[in-house]
């Protein structure tokens, strides 16, 4: 019977070459897992089928694999080359048996024999189509039948051929498993078993579970007893009749429910192909491979991404399209609803979420029914913890509605483990980026729009390159036992609507995420040269220093990395800027002492967005070099007692989680072997001025210098008078900051960010460096004196002047003093 199949397959070679395009993943399987072409190779497949067969073996020739279709010499046996774990239906009659299990005991058998055999069998997964089918429905002709007849795979070929998927996985350590189990048919079976299991996961990786329709979801969600219970307190509330508050849930499911469909995806896949082709340079994709591990152990995926532009919806459903995983039912802000924008993401796999549910029980419970639904049927989840987008670059403070629901579902009693996945999104241009700063100077928010989308699209040009890595993630059943040990066993939410300990929870939760993205940031040409040019007070640098400084940046992360999951550039410091003046996000200019890189007023700021990406990883060598420059005679020790002050409120502001009390030391070693700093009796102390490595000391100090001059406003104010309502400090330090940016040109857009005011004032009360009285007014204590004295010693002497003057004319702080 296998002859035939062969005899079938090898006919078909070239009748199916126009009929099928397939994706390959891994792309170069051999390097990627490790294939040892020396040692006997077999394959394993679910279906005996010639059109598999036939593109298996194409895909093998191209990869110089050894043939499908090949015998293996093994001793004195001769044996097929390939295994099929199922016979496809016939159009009469049942399925027969394949000779799937006598081959693989006797491949067990054989590596018992001969212990020093090790050969790789390895299981290639063939989907034709990434369709996922729908619940109750008769299609099974179109590949929701994982086994169809030759019909049916004819048109199966015919429909979906050119959207075939071909994975193949880490092979199966056949000589381990008969060491270990033995070589009998029990075991046999057991392998069989595992196969089976691993493909049906392949498949239900790669497109999804089956879909309910929309009446069918609607249904569902509205026969949920905490939807029954909503409704009819909805009908006594404003006094009308049980359905037609039924019909104003349903009216609430048919805004916020997705329309997903297999074929807008393979629309949006070619559009969205072509369009990174039109702005980007390429995509540079890291630690994607865990997606595929997380989906074969049968986790529940939920994206957890930072929000940087419109384009991160796009992005990074594509990026998981093409990592070979079904992509993601997305919570899209219901601004976002507009036509023809709306239903195309809609079909796409958005649902709608309002940004405030502010008291309207119907619309919370309905929402937080149906996304209940979404995970216990299985789909991927994306949603951005930060609500909206970044206006200055950094991280937000994290929203945890959406996220507390996830947890929710889980002590509801979800089957699946769940596990979060953060993803830092990177850009060397983000298209949103001119309106962000007019909003943050209190321009009103523009509603979207068809026509904005015509007008983005006029202007669309290249956007460099795009960086999508993926951190590390958190197990929710895990961080959940951690942290709850009995959660398993209480169950609370069934009996009261929130466990007394779940806000704490969450919060702590978001901002472990937080933590997260930034431990998997992405160092590119841009941000790079922004961070060193920003750092200047003309925003001008030589051409050579600028690139002994990029140098100095790389070979830090590279010594000192801030997290193993940092992605470093490929390119040399030459190369970055090159591509930046490629750009035009620089100038160069030239005189007889050499070339000049300059910043444009406008593009100066521009730039601080994207510089703020990477701040974190660099403030606390920052810091330090701070203290160096403006205080020098500074021990060891008291550098580090300088560090751990500043410390939790940096880490409050930039998520930061790294060992800082053990950080100085090999920060202070690193600085001596560059060249910044001279180890002496008296402690560290930085290189003559004369010398090269002062300035790159000056420089490294200035990516701290925007953050300490909008603590300096803060702490001055609090220092100067008393008795501060938390809103009208905010307040009063965001106008001192615009002030500031006149006075002394800085072009730092996160000064007119109130948020961060707040987050430093929020930071400052935790530490207990703020007092807070019965009537809520803010007081200074004894150690936020020591705390305002080290951050004013790191301050350029012109602009701590300008900063006590103006808090010392502050109106204000006379009333309140």
């Amino acid at each position: 019977m296998l002859l035939r199949l062969k005899w079938f397959a090898s006919l078909l070679k070239w009748p199916l070459r126009p009929l099928v395009r397939f994706k390959l993943l891994p792309a170069d399987p051999v390097v990627e897992l490790q294939l040892d072409t020396a040692r006997p190779i077999f394959y394993i497949c679910h279906t005996e089928s010639a059109s598999d067969l036939a593109t298996l073996r194409r895909v093998c020739l191209q990869l110089r694999l050894p043939d499908p279709l090949s015998p293996v010499q093994l001793g004195s046996e001769q044996l097929d080359r390939i295994l099929f774990l199922e016979k496809p239906h016939r159009l009469i009659g049942g399925r027969p048996k394949t000779k799937a299990l006598l081959q693989g005991l006797t491949l067990l058998q054989a590596h018992q024999q001969q212990p020093d055999l090790q050969a790789q069998l390895i299981p290639a997964a063939i989907l034709w189509g990434r369709t996922p089918g729908k619940e109750n429905s008769i299609k099974w002709l179109l590949g929701e039948a994982h086994s169809p007849n030759w019909l049916a795979k004819l048109l199966i070929v015919l429909v979906s051929g050119r959207h075939t998927l071909i994975r193949f996985s880490p092979p199966v350590q056949l000589q381990q498993m008969a060491a270990q189990f033995g070589a009998n048919p029990v075991v046999a079976r057991k392998l069989l078993r595992m196969s089976r299991i691993h493909f049906y996961r392949q498949r239900l990786a790669a497109t999804g579970p089956r879909l309910m329709s929309r009446s069918q979801l609607q249904h569902a969600i509205l026969a949920r007893p905490a939807v029954k219970k909503v409704i009819a307190d909805e009908a006594k509330t404003h006094q009308i009749s049980i359905e037609k508050a039924r019909l104003r849930a349903r009216k609430l499911l048919q805004e916020i429910a997705a329309d997903y469909r297999e074929s807008t995806l393979r629309v949006g896949d070619r559009v969205l192909s072509w369009l990174w082709h039109k702005l980007y340079h390429g995509l540079k994709i890291n630690h994607g491979k865990q997606l595929q591990e997380l989906a074969q152990k049968g986790h529940e995926i939920v994206y957890v991404p930072c929000h940087r532009s419109h384009m991160d919806y796009l992005l990074l459903s594509y990026v998981i399209y093409h990592q070979g995983l079904v992509p993601p039912h997305i919570a899209a802000g219901v601004n976002l609803n507009f036509w023809p924008a709306g239903p195309i993401f809609r079909r796409g796999g958005a649902f709608f979420i309002r940004r405030s549910f502010s008291g309207d029980k119907l619309y919370s419970t309905v929402f937080r029914e149906y996304l209940s639904q979404l995970f216990n049927k299985g789909y991927a989840v994306k949603f951005y913890p930060e609500g909206g987008r970044s206006r200055t670059g950094r991280l937000l403070t994290p929203k945890t509605g959406m996220l507390a629901m996830t947890v929710q579902t889980l002590l509801q009693g979800s089957d699946r483990p769940i596990t979060l996945v953060p993803v830092y999104l990177g850009y060397e241009h983000v298209m949103e980026v001119n309106t962000y700063l007019s909003e943050l100077k209190g321009s009103a928010k523009q509603k979207e729009s068809v026509f904005g989308v015509f007008k983005a699209i006029r202007k669309l040009r290249n956007y460099g390159y795009g960086y999508i890595n993926f951190a590390e993630p958190i197990s929710l059943n895990s961080y959940l036992t951690e942290r709850v040990p009995d959660w398993k066993r209480l169950r609370e939410y069934s009996t009261v609507p929130k466990p007394a300990w779940l806000g704490s929870m969450v919060d702590e939760l978001a901002t472990d995420i937080m933590v997260h993205i930034n431990q998997a940031a992405a160092l590119n040409a841009i941000n790079l040269i922004a961070l060193v040019l920003l750092a200047t007070r003309h925003k001008a640098l030589a051409r050579s220093e600028l690139e002994q400084q990029l140098e100095l940046y790389i070979q830090l992360q590279q010594s000192l990395p801030y997290h193993h999951r940092i992605s470093l550039p490929e390119q040399s410091a030459a190369e970055m800027i090159e591509h930046a003046l490629a750009l035009g996000k620089i100038q160069q200019s030239s005189d007889h002492f050499g070339q000049i890189i300059t910043l444009e007023p406008e593009q100066a700021i521009l730039l601080s967005y994207f510089r703020n990406n990477i701040i974190h990883l660099f403030i606390l060598p920052a810091i330090l070099a701070s203290a160096l420059l403006r205080q020098r005679d500074l021990s060891g020790q008291q550098l580090a007692e300088t560090m751990a002050l500043l410390y939790p409120l940096l880490a409050t502001e930039l998520y930061l989680k790294t060992e800082h009390s053990t950080l100085s030391g090999p920060l202070l070693d690193f600085m001596a072997e560059t060249g910044l700093i001279e180890q002496s009796a008296q402690g560290p102390r930085p290189v003559p001025q004369q010398d090269a490595g002062y300035r790159q000391l000056g420089l490294l100090a200035g990516i701290a210098t925007d953050t300490l001059q909008r603590y300096a406003i803060v702490l001055n104010l609090l220092q100067q008078g008393s008795g501060w309502q938390r809103a009208q400090l905010e307040q009063q330090s965001q106008a001192l900051a615009g002030r500031l940016l006149t006075l002394h040109g800085i072009t730092a857009p996160e000064y007119l960010d109130k948020q961060l005011f707040a987050t430093l004032i929020k930071a400052l009360r935790q530490q207990q460096q703020l007092r807070v009285a019965d009537n809520g007014s803010l007081h200074a204590t004894a150690r936020l004196s020591k705390l305002t004295q080290t951050v004013n010693a790191m301050l350029h002497s012109d602009v701590l002047q300008s900063i006590q003057r103006l808090v010392s004319s502050c109106e204000q702080c006379q009333q309140a003093s």
